[in-house]
């Protein structure tokens, strides 16, 4: 998934000349590894490190008439390096090395995009910490529930972020191995010792096992680790969406200078990066099916997941990174509105202390069915004549039967909701 909005590091990474780069490490390795058996001689090993190299052009021309891109790139190879070349790809399969260096490739885009998580980290702690005891509307159903504060939203924003660095990390270490065990896996033609002596050098593991490929629950894995942390960034993009409505406006993501948000209509300011990152995370969530599918594959091996793999781990790594570079700009530089989150508090005239109410009703000895019932009809008059909510409970005989004017007004305090903020922060930031 190559588009403008890559970042440059990604694109590096999956390019064609990276990848044909990796493919020709691990046969060097293996050459190695073959010289330390004794079976490559080390001057021919010297040559073939001196004059290996290739050239894509000429990898696809040879690819159009020998219809295999693996014999394609070796064609290339032996023609720069000569006789010597007869050493190269000595006992091993094609999927040996395709598989071992897709997972090198795979490792190193997880680590730019576990990079780009430990940035988000920061600007997500910043944020929560600046807005701790902003005091906002929390929302169920998209509707009016209790007092809660941004900085909590936030909060549980990074909570969730390092719950995904975990994931993002166990599945970089889940594909950090290689596999040199020929055609079917069994050591028939290249034994154990070169596996384990080119993985080495190469930074990853010996697997335990495996066929003609390493096995797809790895990259299945990879790609939920992937598809999940997307869902967690499009949940925050949606949040910025909702908030960012007109009728809202309590949050909003960066409106640069110059930017036009419609080509009909100057005024408006849109929500268009919260809304790339929603789409974006659609593609990245359905190519984890993409993994799942390809852990089927015939007998020891065929290539239906070979043709997938190339477009949606590319495009998988490519695109959480693309949507967490896009979530640091909106985060970093979120437009906040403290005074709307107060006012859209007071639209529903106290409802929002309903719960306090009916808490403190059943403390005077009432039963939670005869309070639960009082303060829902003074609620559903309050929604209907947009009266005060303290007036109708005031006005209330039960209610001024039970509970003085003072405790009535108590229950109306909002940092009765606020008491336990300290201790979740604790509990999120360790601090």
């Amino acid at each position: 998934m190559i588009s403008r909005y890559t970042q440059p590091e990604m694109q590096r990474i999956w390019n064609l000349e990276n990848r044909y780069g990796a493919w020709m490490n691990v046969e060097l390795m293996i050459c190695e590894a073959w010289a330390e058996e004794g079976v490559i001689p080390q001057e021919a090993l010297r040559t073939i490190r001196w004059k290996a190299s290739f050239d894509i052009d000429r990898v696809a021309e040879l690819e159009g008439d020998l219809r295999h891109d693996m014999l394609a790139f070796l064609s290339n190879l032996a023609e720069n390096v000569g006789e010597e070349a007869r050493y190269i790809h000595l006992g091993v399969t094609s999927s040996d090395v395709v598989d071992t260096a897709q997972n090198l490739l795979m490792v190193e885009a997880m680590n730019v995009i576990l990079e780009k998580v430990d940035k988000l980290l920061v600007v997500l702690k910043r944020q929560a910490m600046a807005y701790k005891d902003t005091v906002c509307i929390g929302r169920t159903h998209g509707v009016h529930g209790e007092p809660t504060t941004f900085g909590l939203k936030i909060a549980v924003w990074y909570s969730e972020m390092q719950r995904n660095k975990e994931r993002l990390e166990r599945a970089r270490e889940t594909v950090r191995v290689g596999m040199i065990s020929g055609a079917v896996g069994t050591y028939a033609t290249i034994p154990p010792s070169v596996e384990k002596y080119t993985c080495e050098k190469l930074g990853l593991k010996t697997p335990a096992i495996s066929n003609q490929v390493l096995q797809r629950d790895r990259h299945s894995e990879y790609l939920s680790a992937l598809a999940i942390t997307a869902g967690t960034l499009e949940k925050m993009a949606v949040e910025v969406r909702h908030l960012q409505r007109t009728e809202v406006l309590e949050a909003e993501e960066p409106f640069t200078e110059g930017q036009k948000g419609s080509s009909a209509m100057p005024h408006k300011r849109n929500p268009v990066t919260a809304e790339n990152i929603t789409g974006l995370s659609r593609v990245v969530k359905a190519n984890a099916q993409v993994a799942f599918d390809n852990q089927a594959l015939w007998h020891e091996r065929d290539i239906s997941h070979s043709s997938a793999e190339r477009v949606v781990i590319p495009d998988s790594t490519t695109l959480v990174d693309t949507m967490l570079h896009k979530m640091i700009f909106i985060l970093d530089g979120l437009n906040v509105y403290p005074d709307r989150m107060l006012e859209n508090m007071e639209r529903t005239n106290g409802l929002i202390f309903s719960q306090r109410m009916l808490l403190e009703l059943t403390q005077t000895g009432m039963s939670r069915e005869d309070a639960y019932m009082i303060v829902q009809r003074a609620a559903m008059r309050c929604w209907k004549e947009k009266a005060q909510f303290m007036d109708l409970l005031l006005a209330e005989p039960k209610v001024r039967g039970s509970l003085s004017k003072e405790r009535i007004e108590e229950c109306f305090d909002i940092t009765y909701y606020l008491k336990h903020v300290d201790y979740i922060f604790k509990q999120v930031f360790g601090e």
